[in-house]
């Protein structure tokens, strides 16, 4: 995806930027619109509390988060690649409630638990669940987006996250093309 896939006044500045250091990057697996102007409400209506990321990349999910942070909301993220882990974290470098961690996605479980979770990298998404789950407060919520593409692939990865025993969970629409799955922690 690129920046021009991306039209409207609604889009934040700073996603606008990170879409351009995906684009030089030449990352191409970015947060769509749909998942991020999701994520930019959720974001929204978390006071005082903590967000977390599985898998920065070049920062547009970051970046939609963090467009709707409330000051006294933190907003970690983790990016496995280290040049991108760098990159972001200088793009996010003026926001003192941002942190960009460059390591494996495991690593957030340390800064547990957390109100909002994104989660846009394939292993906690696919043989992590509960290790995931886990990261998540009581009443916290978890996004894991490209399901319409990974329901086809694996149904069972998909139903693990909409059956957990510990979860409230549902599918949705976020585009014509694309679903992700939406689940609170009981």
């Amino acid at each position: 995806m690129n920046e021009a896939s991306v039209s409207g006044d609604d889009v934040p500045p700073l996603v606008r930027e990170a879409l351009a250091l995906a684009d030089r990057a030449g990352f191409e697996q970015s947060c769509s619109p749909g998942t991020g102007r999701l994520l930019h409400v959720l974001a929204a209506q978390v006071r005082r509390g903590r967000i977390g990321e599985l898998g920065t990349g070049s920062g547009v999910g970051a970046a939609w988060i963090a467009s709707a942070l409330e000051p006294d909301t933190e907003l970690v993220t983790v990016e496995r690649d280290g040049v991108l882990a760098r990159r972001s974290a200088e793009l996010f470098g003026d926001l003192g409630n941002v942190t960009v961690i460059a390591g494996d996605w495991s690593e957030l479980a340390a800064l547990a638990p957390f109100d909002l979770l994104f989660c846009d990298t394939v292993v906690p998404k696919l043989e992590e669940v509960d290790a995931t789950v886990a990261m998540l407060a009581t009443g916290g919520m978890i996004v894991l987006d490209d399901y319409t593409g990974l329901a086809r692939a694996s149904d069972s990865a998909r139903d693990a996250w909409l059956h957990h025993p510990h979860l409230v969970a549902t599918e949705m629409l976020v585009s014509e093309a694309e679903a992700v799955v939406v689940a609170v922690r009981r």
